[in-house]
């Protein structure tokens, strides 16, 4: 009795341990770059007029706008705002042109860097004394925010006025970096520099490598965050999700992001207009059975897609019903965005050659940064005889990142 007493008893510690272990590590939280500004650098900001560059992912851990967060800080005077795409309170859709406007609670200017004017002029910054980037962004080149961070940096180096990038996670994590490094001569608001489909830093870093390697030359400080480890996905740090943009609703819709955003360069919906954009795929065309059929005996790692049927509230084949797969990801380590992204368009490609099309408008070629990958799917390559195309590229890329990195 007495030793099972003891077993009994040592099993509850162990247990007791493993429950507090467990809860200790839910709480434990990455520290977004705006607690780290205000907590250890205001000094940056104090005295000084500020810009803010930012949407309603600029938020702290306790999901506070950090619009409000600067405004409402008696020792910052807070000046101008800038949105990008979609704008400073999420309100516009994809392509759609936000105009200048006063923001109704704080009273303050807001300037589109969306549509005409991508990059600050002298006339937009004639109040600012220090220029703010806070976004959060979703680790895939294409994603127009890192551009507009790297326009208004240029316009802080012509204007001489400091930037300062307040950094969040990669919610994809800081590990896995892949795809084709973008070509200059493809350079365009989805993909202005020669990186990679998926590129495995965070804003901070990207906004270091921009700035030197591609000559900006701005005054640039950047607040690093505080408990961000590279192997932490979004769901790993604690911090809660917003929505960066009308169609990029979770973190799993980041996830599939680098594979069925190259799906906008086709006439198959990339799920805009559903409750599941970019994890639902399809057309009227597709049997969407067999498509799941095809794609699952390809065992990609990571993955599994399921046929499924949808009509669009808006976008491609709007009120139109659409067959094809939803994707699951059921291993966030083990998932190959990019190559299940082009065995994706190649088995769509060769099971419907009458039906499917590259289109003009949302050009495939900007979006995956070259003109071959296209040629080589019209002529039959493999998706590995693809991946080995790009791969001395990307191994190159690589070693340029590795300078960058501000986080472990």
């Amino acid at each position: 009795m007495i030793i099972l007493a003891v077993f009994l008893l040592a099993f509850c510690l162990s247990s007791s341990k493993s429950v507090t272990a467990v809860k200790e590590e839910k709480k434990q939280k990455v520290s977004p770059g705006i607690e780290v500004l205000l907590k250890e650098e205001k000094k940056l900001l104090k005295g000084k007029k500020v810009g803010l560059i930012t949407n309603p992912t600029g938020i702290d851990s306790h999901l506070t706008s950090v619009v409000d967060l600067l405004h409402d800080d008696p020792e910052i005077q807070l000046t101008t705002l800038f949105g990008p795409e979609h704008g400073v309170r999420g309100d516009a859709q994809a392509g759609a042109s936000v105009d200048f406007y006063v923001d109704e609670k704080t009273g303050l200017p807001v300037y589109s860097l969306y549509g005409k004017t991508k990059k600050p002029t002298s006339e937009m910054l004639k109040d600012v004394e220090v220029l703010v980037f806070d976004i959060q962004d979703v680790g895939t080149r294409y994603y127009t925010y890192i551009y507009t961070m790297a326009y208004a940096m240029e316009a802080a180096k012509e204007n001489d006025i400091p930037f300062i990038v307040l950094d969040r996670p990669n919610p994809l994590g800081g590990e896995a970096v892949d795809g084709p490094v973008l070509e200059q001569e493809f350079s365009s608001f989805v993909g202005m520099y020669p990186i990679p489909l998926k590129h495995g830093m965070t804003v901070g870093e990207l906004a270091t490598l921009f700035n030197k390697e591609f000559k900006i030359g701005a005054n640039l400080q950047v607040i690093k965050m505080k408990g961000w480890k590279r192997d932490m996905d979004y769901d790993a740090t604690g911090l809660p999700f917003v929505l960066p943009s009308p169609n990029m609703p979770t973190v799993s819709t980041a996830f599939v992001y680098p594979a069925t955003g190259l799906i906008e360069g086709t006439n198959v919906s990339e799920g805009r207009g559903t409750t599941k954009p970019f994890e639902l795929i399809g057309a009227p065309y597709i049997n969407g059975d067999v498509l799941a059929g095809k794609l699952n005996a390809l065992r990609l790692p990571g993955v599994q897609f399921r046929g499924a049927s949808f009509t669009p509230m808006f976008s491609k084949h709007a009120g139109q019903l659409s067959h094809g797969v939803e994707i699951y990801v059921t291993d966030r380590k083990k998932f190959k965005a990019v190559p299940t992204g082009l065995h994706l368009i190649k088995t769509i490609h060769d099971l419907y050659p009458d039906d499917f099309e590259f289109l003009q408008a949302n050009n495939f070629n900007l979006l995956i940064g070259n003109g071959w990958v296209k040629g080589k799917i019209d002529e039959g390559s493999s998706v590995n005889e693809i991946m080995q195309e790009y791969q001395d590229d990307l191994d190159a890329f690589k070693k340029v990142r590795k300078n960058y990195l501000l986080y472990r």
